[in-house]
């Protein structure tokens, strides 16, 4: 096998400021568009976020159209309706104002509608046949809600494929918005629970992309358009995501505990915007690629928070920390170092840890996290058990576009042992 000797570094134009909302209309008049089409969800239609941007249009005498039946926690089905309403207008520009369910769904809008094709040709393998976007895009811009997902600054689209009940996605630099405008004022809305499960995101895209395997051990792809958003840890993505990590250790349980503490807010929407840009070009592995199925194979577990989503439901974050223990335990002997320093930002003393203690130590940060802002105490919590795990292990095991990024690898075997370790985090 050829090895991998290069890595590129992609993100989008991120705006931030308290208010930079209201400039949307500016903006769309800026790129020249006659007629944008606006995506949110059904919960934020109403909320101060959907209606500045709205009125930031009018204001600016620009026409649009709204598209508010956004799923949280997208399907293949859902992303398939938001695809033939943007097909279906003259639209020459999008804004997503939402979480990453609002924001990811707008990346497969544009794609589709813009270079129509088979709903699987796109999609990562082995469930699709992960085709390369042919061409440029149309804009985008992405107003995040929430401070968790960084899907303002990644080429990434992720869904539930409902045929195999596991999550898959769409991963392409041509997908990424044109501009993440991150608008602290948005978050004021945002209730604990939902603050919480976000920015526990956040810190799993840190510690994984910084975790994850070495960009120079990964094969070379033949051509470079071929060479995956994901492409391993790698020295620029490593200062995004250990900023992330250091700014969720400072202010993730402020920003949960107090809805009105702008300083933490801001700083979690910052946290995850930087790792968005580290994760977005390093990627993640296994807590992402265990998530998928946890939260596609969902029986009846409705979180806190999400009162007004009308399903069963475990948020993208929760389903991601409840792995992440069981996992760092398991990785760390392939980076010990690596997972030390994580575990330092996070607050551990690590003067004279020793390399086969790195795992616990990371975990144990990482539970006491959890334990603070009030986690599912692991998969049992959320209604599994171990008659599951096989169910588990045959929805991670199509996820290679992060599984493989693991810097130790893991097989049929590990991962129903990582499961079993993963039922109780405490």
């Amino acid at each position: 096998m050829l090895h991998e000797y290069a890595f590129e570094m992609a993100a989008s134009a991120i705006r931030f400021g308290f208010g930079a909302t209201r400039e949307v209309g500016a903006d769309m008049v800026d790129l020249g568009a006659r007629h944008v089409l606006v995506f949110t969800d059904p919960n934020l239609r109403n909320l101060p976020p959907v209606l500045t941007a709205l009125e930031s249009l009018e204001n600016n005498k620009v026409r649009f159209s709204l598209f508010d039946r956004v799923r949280v926690e997208p399907s293949d089905e859902s992303l398939q309706e938001a695809i033939r309403f943007a097909s279906g207008g003259d639209y020459d520009a999008f804004i997503a104002i939402g979480g990453g369910s609002t924001i990811d769904t707008a990346k497969a809008a544009n794609l589709y509608s813009c270079w129509p094709a088979d709903f699987l040709d796109y999609v990562n393998p082995p469930i699709g046949k992960g085709k390369p976007v042919p061409g440029p895009v149309k804009p985008l811009i992405a107003i995040p809600t929430t401070a968790g997902t960084g899907s303002e600054t990644t080429g990434v689209s992720i869904f539930d494929y409902k045929p195999l009940r596991a999550k898959t996605g769409i991963a392409h630099r041509r997908l990424k918005p044109t501009l993440g405008i991150v608008d602290p004022e948005n978050t004021r809305t945002l209730p604990p629970a939902v603050a919480a499960a976000s920015g526990l995101d956040v810190l799993c895209h840190a510690v994984e992309s910084w975790t994850a395997l070495p960009f120079g051990e990964r094969p070379r792809p033949d051509r470079p358009i071929l060479r995956p958003a994901y492409q391993g840890s790698n020295p620029i993505s490593d200062l995004w995501s250990m900023e992330a990590l250091r700014l969720t250790a400072q202010f993730l349980r402020r920003a949960v505990a107090d809805p009105s503490d702008d300083e933490a807010r801001a700083s979690m929407m910052l946290a995850a915007s930087y790792a968005g840009i580290g994760f977005g070009n390093a990627g993640v592995h296994l807590p992402h690629g265990m998530s998928y199925p946890v939260a596609g194979l969902v029986r009846s577990f409705r979180a806190a928070g999400y009162d007004a989503v009308d399903h069963p439901l475990i948020p993208h974050g929760v389903s991601v920390i409840v792995n992440a223990p069981a996992v760092f335990r398991f990785t760390a002997q392939a980076s010990p170092e690596r997972h030390l320093k994580a575990a330092e930002i996070l607050g551990a003393k690590i003067d004279r840890a020793k390399n086969e203690d790195a795992g616990k130590i990371l975990a144990d940060c990482i539970v006491g996290i959890m334990h603070d802002l009030r986690i599912p105490n692991g998969l049992q919590a959320l209604g599994y058990s171990s008659s599951d795990i096989p169910s588990l292990v045959e929805g991670t095991l199509p996820q290679h576009r992060v599984t493989k990024l693991s810097p130790r690898p893991a097989g049929p075997e590990e991962l129903g042992k990582l499961f079993e370790d993963a039922m109780a985090a405490w």
